[in-house]
């Protein structure tokens, strides 16, 4: 992330942890790429619809879950969602096939094609979250350890994350092979002694994590943050070599940190200028991590429907949501 580039491209499936039928039917992982598939509402005579891309990671879901609910109830919209990988997604809002993009990571090379020579896709404006990807360990193991939280120091503990998919090396644990991660490159890089080995999918290493916070094992795995699973499973992150503009620029020489970025919105150009209250309102959208987690973890570990996890935030919150409506 710094770019999102860097976190994934896959959808991230978070289907085992309980979220429910309709996020089930949302969540596969990249199976299909819908940017080809326009909007069933699309052209319904008379019709009040927004099409939103529905990124599956929980976070963006948790978005989307409240955008949905306050378009529909409060501004009389139907909604479509529209389940896209990370990069089609921006191929679809460029050619009006979704109205808007609710949480981004960073592509430049999107922002550079789209925004600025295209001009089909306009910024959108903050979410409100700072993203951020890195390594962590289980925080019972870094009070134990407190020198592992500094990369220099990972070889010393190599022994203790070894696995049986590692071999003699310990394991960096990673999400799906198709997460575009900056790991294997820092690997080497840095000259550690771990291999990079994929649980499958985000709902796996959720489901691998847990299983050895239960059992107090050490395990050291990509993660990032906004993300609820940090109040289940306290987490510390190892520090990397400081992140500096540009030294991710090249992805085999990479030997820093993953940035900090601040997650945006985006739209097609014509709905932001042409959208009237719906792309008032999704540009006016802007809540903290804090709203954000209280979201996902009804989604994802209280197993409510993304409708009914908005639907209680909303009620506890509405002085917050109605500063979104148009005036």
């Amino acid at each position: 992330m710094g770019t999102r580039t860097t976190r994934t491209t896959c959808t991230r499936v978070i289907a085992s942890v309980g979220a429910g039928a309709a996020l089930l039917a949302l969540s596969g992982c990249g199976k299909a790429d819908m940017s080809k598939q326009a909007s069933p509402y699309a052209n319904a005579a008379g019709a009040k619809t927004v099409t939103l891309s529905v990124q599956s990671w929980v976070g963006a879901q948790a978005d989307v879950a409240v955008a949905e609910y306050l378009l529909k109830h409060e501004l009389g919209y139907r909604v479509d969602k529209v389940q896209i990988d990370e990069i089609p997604a921006w191929d679809a809002l460029s050619q009006g096939r979704v109205d808007a993009i609710m949480e981004d990571w960073g592509h430049p090379d999107q922002e550079q094609r789209y925004i600025k020579d295209k001009k089909t896709i306009v910024p959108g404006g903050d979410v409100g979250v700072t993203g951020h990807i890195g390594w962590y360990v289980p925080t019972y193991f870094a009070k134990k350890h407190p020198d592992v939280t500094d990369w220099k120091n990972l070889n010393k503990y190599a022994k203790d994350f070894r696995t049986p998919e590692s071999g003699g090396k310990g394991q960096l644990m990673d999400g799906s092979p198709s997460y575009v991660t900056n790991d294997k490159a820092l690997v080497e890089n840095l000259d550690l002694d771990y291999k990079v080995v994929f649980a499958g999918s985000e709902a796996a290493q959720i489901t691998q994590i847990e299983q050895f916070a239960k059992q107090q094992k050490p395990f050291l795995t990509y993660w990032y943050k906004p993300q609820w699973l940090f109040k289940k499973v306290p987490m510390t992150e190892v520090k990397l070599p400081a992140y500096k503009e540009g030294c991710d620029a090249d992805p085999e020489k990479i030997k820093c940190a993953y940035p900090h970025t601040p997650l945006q919105k985006y739209f097609n150009a014509d709905f932001a200028k042409n959208g009237g209250d719906a792309a008032a309102f999704l540009k006016r959208f802007k809540w903290s991590e804090a709203d954000q987690n209280e979201v996902s973890l009804m989604i994802a570990d209280k197993k409510m429907s993304p409708e009914d996890a908005a639907k209680r935030w909303l009620a506890d919150n509405e002085a917050k949501w109605k500063a979104w409506l148009p005036k």
